[in-house]
């Protein structure tokens, strides 16, 4: 009876099955054939190349570069073709991955072709377009696609040139199309549009574009020019490195500006990541975290206001007291403990008194402290700059309508406490006092094209065409050079070319409290008599002794200029040319060198020279009648040369020539040498040769 009911058990469930697959196939069919159509054989997408990032001067910030990943269809190549390439193919495939012996790659092919496999993955590692033009050359291979069967798929990969040199503002952009920097701001002029085409699943879960008609081909995406430079860029981010290493400090940007046309040249942003490890991860000059109390730089808003709207002179006297001042229930302070005392307006700003310029703002605007907010306004200090990149902040200027409003927020406001604004805000505001008044808006990127054809170019916007008087811009102007001169920032002057600007050092808050942690920056330009470039530098939370924005920030700000000064020929006065008029009957110092430069020379002195005979290379010089006779310096193989009379460029390049290292003293032309001319050279000797 067990045997029976086992048997009639089996025996329906064989029924059961049978039904089963009979209802799938004609009941469902339809159906899941559709089903397995679709996830078998569906249109993907095929990634456009990405556009390219230029410099200002059209060097490659980033750009796509072309890896393939190397597979084959094995069933493609006849017998023959495959018999007789299949062991040097395996071969060239070991020694180019040197991940298998050519013994199984051999065997993985062969296998593949066997159970007539449409396609295989020959290696996961990509190869760069130099390798696969070397791949295309190998046997099999070299019979193409249609032939040999081999596959080639082009996979993009971003790549910046300059590394890490600016990395935060070329930015980067995710499989989401989620990121920052130029890279997402301009994701769509650099993405172009993606094709599409017909792809097969195939074992192993691979994807193989069957490439029929249907195929969508995709539009390249366009470049983009910056106006980075690039050397400004690597002086930027260098010298703003070398300081925050050396003050320990959280994070700090530089931003330098073009005046005229608000191009930025350089934009630095390092946060610390680990003691002593800085990295470009915020754009902490325009985002959320870089706006914060700008502190001191902020009073350059506060006297414009007051020149704009009082008869307030820079003579005029200021009282500040001992260094201490009470408004309602706050006490102001200078950073001088025992205060500066009666000192002009000038010397006031100079200084940086607060209490000095809050005094003066609180005098003339606590009636009426709207009115000094409107001029605020007309700084374009309150609203956003439209920048290029996204991700700018909004800037915080307090009303006397909030809630938060009270009797100390104008005197505080005036010295740059309770608003916010980014550094680029503070930076458009001096950018204009050094553009006579005209407020422009700063751009980094200058044009978008194609090839050689320019789709758009984004021209310098103004702001603001005056900013405030002719007679506000004098003085202000003044100020910020006497600020350099013999203020607050007087260890960067120089006596080369001249500095404006104001250094800026707001202590920090926590928990409501004012703490010993500071906010230190410098904003300016230069050269102050005929401004080329504005910058800003921030430095956040500096450790050690050395916590104001002239320890800080303002060295950062001297290095930029000074090696920009030094390799920008325009900011250079330029140096009259003076006539020389040898006298009669002396002869200019000529002693020996190289032939043909000292022929020329003579002949356009009008120097008449010759030969005792057919000279050489090397030429001593010997005066004869008014006329310079050349006679042979013969150079021996292997023995030393005779370098008496050249100069030191022609000797290094004698001795060096000869085998011999040298090492020389004093100016002028070779007078003794260690070594006599001559003798047998000992190859990496080296020979000190004396000048006068």
């Amino acid at each position: 009876m067990r045997v029976r009911v086992a048997f009639l058990v089996i025996l329906l469930f064989s029924f059961a099955i049978i039904g089963k697959i009979l209802y799938i196939q004609f009941v469902d069919g339809d159906k899941w054939r559709k089903l397995a159509v679709e996830n078998l054989v569906q249109f993907r997408k095929v990634k456009a190349t990405r556009g390219n990032i230029y410099s200002d001067n059209g060097s490659l910030l980033a750009t796509s570069l072309p890896f393939y990943k190397v597979a084959i269809d094995p069933r493609i190549a006849d017998d023959k073709v495959f018999k007789d390439g299949i062991d040097s193919l395996s071969r060239f495939l070991s020694a180019f991955f040197k991940d298998k012996s050519s013994l199984e790659y051999k065997r993985k092919i062969q296998d593949a072709r066997a159970k007539r496999k449409q396609y295989l993955v020959i290696n996961r590692k990509m190869i760069n377009f130099q390798a696969k033009k070397e791949m295309a050359t190998w046997p099999i291979f070299r019979e193409g696609r249609s032939k040999g069967g081999v596959i080639f798929e082009k996979v993009d990969k971003r790549f910046r040139p300059f590394s890490y040199l600016a990395m935060r503002t070329v930015g980067f952009i995710n499989e989401d199309n989620k990121g920052a920097g130029l890279e997402y701001s301009f994701h769509r002029d650099l993405g172009g549009t993606d094709g599409e085409a017909l792809f097969m699943k195939i074992a192993g879960g691979e994807w193989k574009p069957m490439h029929d008609e249907s195929e969508v081909r995709p539009k390249q995406g366009i470049d983009i020019q910056t106006t980075i430079n690039i050397n400004m860029q690597d002086v930027a981010e260098s010298s703003l490195l070398r300081h925050l290493t050396a003050h320990d400090a959280d994070y700090g940007c530089v931003v330098l500006m073009e005046v005229a046309t608000g191009e930025i040249k350089a934009i630095a942003n390092l946060g610390k990541q680990a003691p002593g490890v800085y990295a470009e991860n915020y754009n902490y000059a325009v985002g959320n975290q870089g706006l914060t109390d700008p502190g001191s730089t902020f009073k350059l808003a506060s006297v414009i206001a007051l020149f704009e709207d009082s008869n307030i002179e820079l003579e005029d006297s200021v009282e500040t007291g001992t260094g201490t001042y009470e408004f309602y229930d706050r006490l102001m302070t200078d950073s001088k403990p025992e205060g500066y005392g009666t000192i002009t307006f000038q010397e006031a700003f100079e200084k940086s008194s607060n209490i000095g310029i809050s005094r003066k703002v609180n005098e003339h605007f606590g009636l009426n402290p709207q009115k000094y907010i409107d001029y605020i306004h007309s700084l374009g200090l309150a609203d956003p700059i439209g920048f290029q990149m996204h991700g700018e902040a909004k800037p915080f200027i307090k009303k006397p309508t909030d809630r938060t409003w009270s009797g100390i927020s104008l005197p505080w406001m005036s010295i740059g406490y309770e608003l916010k604004i980014s550094p680029l805000q503070t930076l458009m505001l001096y950018n204009a006092v050094a553009n006579n008044g005209k407020m422009i808006k700063p751009i980094i990127v200058k044009e978008t094209k194609l090839a050689d054809k320019t789709l758009q170019a984004y021209e310098t916007e103004v702001v603001r065409e005056k900013i405030c008087s002719d007679n506000t811009l004098a003085k202000v102007k003044k100020m910020l050079e006497g600020v350099v001169e013999r203020g607050t920032a007087n260890n960067i002057n120089n006596t080369i070319y001249k500095i404006a600007g104001k250094t800026g050092t707001a202590q920090k808050i926590k928990n409501g409290q004012y703490i010993r942690d500071y906010y230190c920056s410098f904003a300016g330009y230069f050269p102050a008599d005929k401004p080329k470039y504005s910058c800003i530098v921030v430095i956040d939370s500096p450790k050690g002794y050395k916590k104001y924005g002239s320890d800080v920030a303002a060295p950062v700000f001297k290095e930029v200029a000074d090696k920009i000064y030094a390799t920008d020929l325009d900011l250079h006065q330029p140096i009259a040319r003076t006539k020389v008029s040898p006298e009669i009957g002396v002869f200019p110092v000529i002693k020996g060198g190289y032939h043909e430069d000292l022929n020329y020379l003579c002949n356009e002195l009008g120097i008449s020279n010759h030969s005792f005979k057919e000279a050489d290379e090397w030429v001593m010089a010997k005066a004869v009648n008014n006329a310079v006779m050349w006679q042979q310096k013969e150079l021996v193989q292997g023995a030393v040369p005779d370098g008496t009379g050249l100069t030191l460029r022609d000797a290094y390049y004698v001795f060096e020539n000869a085998g011999l290292r040298v090492r020389h003293v004093g100016h002028g032309r070779v007078s003794r040498q260690s070594m006599p001319p001559g003798a047998r050279i000992v190859k990496g000797s080296t020979i000190y040769i004396e000048l006068e």
